[in-house]
């Protein structure tokens, strides 16, 4: 048996599928700017955690909004 009957077709990728891969690739990038800003501001690194969690509650439903019109 060969692999080709076990490998997908090119081009089946929803839509939906890419906007998701594309949301997720994003969400990171605009954290590590609030670590950037946030940090600039304390005059110190906040630490990873901190800038996620200050994201998530303070940003990602605006952000996450915001892109979706």
């Amino acid at each position: 048996m060969s692999d080709e009957m076990n490998t997908p077709p090119l081009g089946n990728d929803s839509p939906k599928d890419f906007s998701l891969h594309r949301e997720s690739e994003a969400e990171p990038e605009e954290m590590l700017k609030r670590k950037e800003i946030k940090s600039e501001e304390a005059a110190h690194d906040i630490g990873f955690e901190r800038a996620l969690t200050d994201w998530i509650i303070q940003h990602r439903y605006k952000w996450r909004e915001s892109r979706s019109r």
